[in-house]
């Protein structure tokens, strides 16, 4: 069966897959895959399929924002994804979190406008406990810090007249803030999967530690490079518990 917007057979998609939000970054997850294969690149959706000690594994590119990101997930699922992991980036609440650490996303604040219109307000965002076990484990296998914890997601990146009020969630104790992973949790408690997120820390979101922002040093390069080793061998590590 095709999938209309990702422009994939059913068939290629296996159980286990890697989401991202640049259509490079899934390049470059698929190239630590063994025998990747491009599926298609549709839009901002960019699939490939490889395999990682015997296990399948899809990496799917999902743009940017939760609404185009859903529409990913939702194909995914449909064409038989089971586990789903979130390899993305965000801006830290906290110095002890500087750019190049990394955090495993152990729940989601939902200010994004999607999920409301799935569930109630008042329905939370969380990841798989396995899940986010397993991408923590393997994150802590490297180098840097690493942490778990509850993220914010939210659909601005630039500020407007009025500024996000980003102090009330870091003093709840938030550890920092992206645009996506509250829209994989909420649907995948609603289509029955499971899924996870590792963030890789770019900059600051908190005004008090406001510095230029620059996503392109060598700290965010090798963080990127971690978390994606993380959710690969995570994977591989869920697909080795199913089947003892």
């Amino acid at each position: 069966m095709l999938m209309p917007i990702l422009q994939v057979n059913s068939e290629d998609i296996p159980e286990y897959a890697i989401v991202c939000g640049d259509p490079k970054r899934a390049a470059a997850i698929a190239a630590k895959l063994d025998q990747p294969r491009e599926l298609a690149f549709s839009r901002e959706y960019r699939s490939f399929v490889g395999t990682k000690d015997g296990v399948e594994i899809a990496v799917v590119s999902h743009g940017v924002g939760s609404p185009g990101a859903a529409v990913c997930f939702e194909e995914l699922i449909r064409a038989g994804v089971k586990t789903l992991i979130r390899v993305g980036t965000a801006g830290s609440y906290s110095a002890d979190h500087p750019a190049g650490s990394l955090i495993v996303s152990t729940a989601a604040v939902r200010t994004d406008g999607l999920t409301r219109q799935l569930v109630p307000e008042t329905f939370p965002a969380v990841a798989d406990s396995a899940v986010t076990e397993a991408l923590y484990h393997a994150a802590r296998q490297g180098d840097g810090i690493v942490s778990k914890g509850i993220t914010v997601t939210l659909d601005v990146f630039f500020n407007g007249v009025e500024e996000f009020p980003h102090r009330k969630f870091k003093q709840a104790g938030a550890l920092a803030v992206e645009m996506e992973i509250s829209a994989l949790y909420i649907i995948a408690s609603l289509r029955g999967v499971r899924a996870g997120a590792i963030v890789a820390i770019d900059g600051y979101a908190d005004a008090d530690l406001a510095a230029e922002y620059d996503p392109h040093t060598t700290a965010v390069a090798d963080a990127v490079q971690r978390e994606m080793d993380a959710a690969i061998a995570a994977l591989v590590a869920l697909a080795g518990q199913e089947h003892v």
